[in-house]
């Protein structure tokens, strides 16, 4: 079973969570699209890209200017 996100009580739990940084959160968005991946429903920031790989692990696309969640510039 695939892990649910966001995570919530009784739900099950992701085992990992990946941040990647990339240089250009758009055009890497669309390239792992069309690798596969699908855009998840929730997005917890505008800068960041939260992605599920084709068995539905989540992981995020990001720059190294994008503050950490909870953070602000």
């Amino acid at each position: 079973m695939p892990p649910v996100w966001p995570s919530g009580p009784g739900r099950q739990q992701m085992m990992v969570h990946l941040d990647i940084e990339v240089d250009d959160v758009a055009r890497e968005t669309a390239r792992a699209l069309t690798l596969g991946a699908r855009l998840a429903q929730f997005q917890p920031q505008d800068d960041v890209r939260a992605l599920l790989d084709p068995a539905g692990h989540p992981f995020c696309l990001c720059t190294d200017q994008t503050p950490p969640p909870g953070e602000s510039q």
